[in-house]
């Protein structure tokens, strides 16, 4: 595939040796142990880890943990019940991923289960509780797991967690949070694709008052969560706008599988409000989808595990009974359980819910299918290391094979915990000091702001907001849960015609967050349209029209700049 050649942001080393203040004295790069892009639970998690022994930079777009991760429901997927074991985990695991997931990977993440449950409990995170559990947890069971395995905090699990792990963020004085900063681009030293090509930290844009940074870091670590906000309707905040992979895919950073990208079966449909996860858990506990024209059921129509069959089922299915019928939505259906088990087991649905006028213990709720999750991501190997020395890519961001053609309900926060604290062996074990008891090579930044360089304009980005929303509407008409490759192909003719005017405009409009999202948001929508094109097949997330049978030899998709 051919990209337009980006402008290359560089350090460039001498052999002169420096002392680290004498580097910070240079304006206006700030020099770090370790650079962390996001503060969702992969961020966090690598920050605590890494601050007990470096000096940590955490950038975040927005303020701290107002990322996706907070806005998980579900919970944290480990074994933690005698009927349970890893075995079952992983095969459930593999079952998801449609014959693409790593069993490698699986095995790796899915052992050190009980372990992250119990590291975030050390961290001050409350989970409900059972007193009659052996763990002292209440287990759920979400679609696609055979077992009760999913710890969870009420249906506010990642707001429990991100609060307990923010507030130690906070308060961590070796780590230093540069809020409402966007990162702009990798800092890289070396000839792109020698082996000493190496990322050297980051360019950063201050959103509040347009002025630009450059924070150099011996390592670098990408949490910037998945890219959900490429879609239309989506269950992720507006920061989810693969701003990591873009980033990481400009350096020369392999992506793999950007084709299979999640969509909740469930999210609330609300004609004017936002949309709002309805979590997974609710069919666990034995919510029903019904059409609306008649109340019938109809997933067993679709899969012998009916309400409980994988994502990638329930969401074609749903997708398929709205077209048959010409339904806007579906309804998710718990009026059967009582009253008070509604409200104990799910308070943020029920408040959601009941403010826009759904009693769901009178109600049935209802709901449309929102893409919530990306499965592929920057190529890693199972300590988050990416193609690019002394870059990491954790969560979300990142593609270690676990997820395949189709996450497992509650295995991504797993994963988040566990490649984040790996990541941070990692760096640890290949880092033999702190960079501040350490001598340094010269750094030049072959960067610096433009003479002219402003905030831009209330105009200029209504104007980059209209192309945002179109971009969206084209990726959700054209490369949502059924694709064509007719559609994909005008898809691709649009994107890259946005791409070139783009770029156009960028060259010579000031700096602004607006400017980098869209940039940022186009190479990640032609990522993901060219990865289904190459897909000659159907499976798990990814379902072609013109390929509608599963292939014989499943393999990853995998980009190369």
């Amino acid at each position: 595939m051919s990209f337009a050649t980006e402008d290359k942001l560089s350090v460039v080393f001498d052999t002169n040796k420096m002392h680290r203040n004498q580097a910070l004295a240079m304006p206006p790069a700030a020099l770090f142990d370790v650079a962390i892009v996001g503060s969702g639970l992969a961020g966090l998690t690598a920050a605590l880890e890494l601050a007990q022994r470096y000096d940590v930079a955490l950038v975040s777009k927005t303020a701290l943990t107002q990322g996706a991760s907070v806005l998980a429901q579900g919970g944290v997927s480990a074994v933690l019940d005698r009927r349970d074991s890893f075995a079952d985990h992983i095969g459930d695991t593999l079952c998801a991923g449609a014959g693409l997931s790593d069993e490698a990977a699986a095995r790796y993440i899915v052992e050190r289960g009980p372990e992250a449950v119990a590291w975030l409990r050390s961290h001050g995170v409350d989970f409900t509780p059972d007193d009659h559990a052996e763990s002292g947890l209440h287990l759920t069971r979400e679609g696609g797991h055979s077992q009760r395995r999913v710890v969870h905090a009420a249906d506010a699990t990642g707001r429990a967690i991100m609060e307990a792990l923010g507030a130690k963020v906070r308060s961590h004085r070796r780590i230093k949070i540069f809020e409402h900063h966007f990162a702009v681009d990798l800092l890289t030293s070396g000839v792109p694709g020698s082996s000493n090509h190496t990322c050297v930290g980051l360019h950063v844009l201050d959103v509040r008052t347009g002025s630009t940074k450059t924070i150099a870091a011996a390592s670098t670590v990408l949490a910037t969560g998945g890219a959900g906000h490429v879609f239309l309707h989506t269950t992720n905040p507006a920061s989810a706008s693969g701003d990591g992979i873009a980033m990481a895919w400009r350096a020369g950073c392999r992506v793999a599988n950007m084709e299979f990208v999640q969509f909740h079966p469930t999210s609330l449909y609300h004609p004017v409000g936002d949309t709002f996860l309805v979590s997974e858990a609710v069919r666990g506990e034995g919510g029903l989808l019904k059409r609306v024209h008649d109340g019938q059921r109809f997933m067993l129509a679709y899969d012998p595990a009916a309400e409980l069959a994988t994502r990638d089922v329930v969401a074609r299915a749903i997708e398929q009974e709205m077209a048959k019928y010409g339904a806007k939505y579906v309804y998710l259906d718990i009026r059967h359980r009582s009253a008070s088990f509604l409200t104990s087991h799910f308070p943020t649905i029920f408040a959601r819910c009941k403010a826009i006028g759904i009693d769901i213990t009178r109600d049935p709720i209802p709901v449309v299918p929102a893409a919530h999750y990306t499965c592929g991501g920057v190529l890693t190997d199972l300590s988050g290391r990416t193609d690019l020395a002394g870059l990491y890519a954790v969560g979300e961001t990142g593609c270690t094979g676990l997820h395949g053609a189709n996450r497992l309900a509650s295995n991504s926060l797993l994963e988040c915990i566990v490649i984040a604290r790996a990541a941070a062996q990692k760096i640890a074990e290949q880092t033999t000091d702190t960079l501040a008891n350490s001598t340094l090579p010269q750094l030049h930044c072959g960067i610096r702001p433009r003479p002219d360089e402003r905030l831009a304009t209330e105009f200029e980005n209504l104007s980059i907001n209209s192309t945002i929303t179109t971009l969206r509407e084209l990726m959700s008409t054209h490369a949502g849960i059924v694709r064509s490759n007719e559609r994909l192909h005008q898809a691709q003719a649009e994107i890259n015609r946005m791409y070139r005017e783009h770029e156009r405009r960028r060259r010579k409009a000031p700096a602004s967050s607006t400017s980098l999202v869209l940039r940022n948001m186009i190479d990640v929508a032609q990522l993901i349209v060219t990865s289904a094109l190459a897909r000659h097949e159907s499976r798990g997330l990814h379902f072609s029209l013109d390929y509608p049978f599963a292939g014989a030899e499943p393999a990853p998709t995998v980009l190369r700049p």
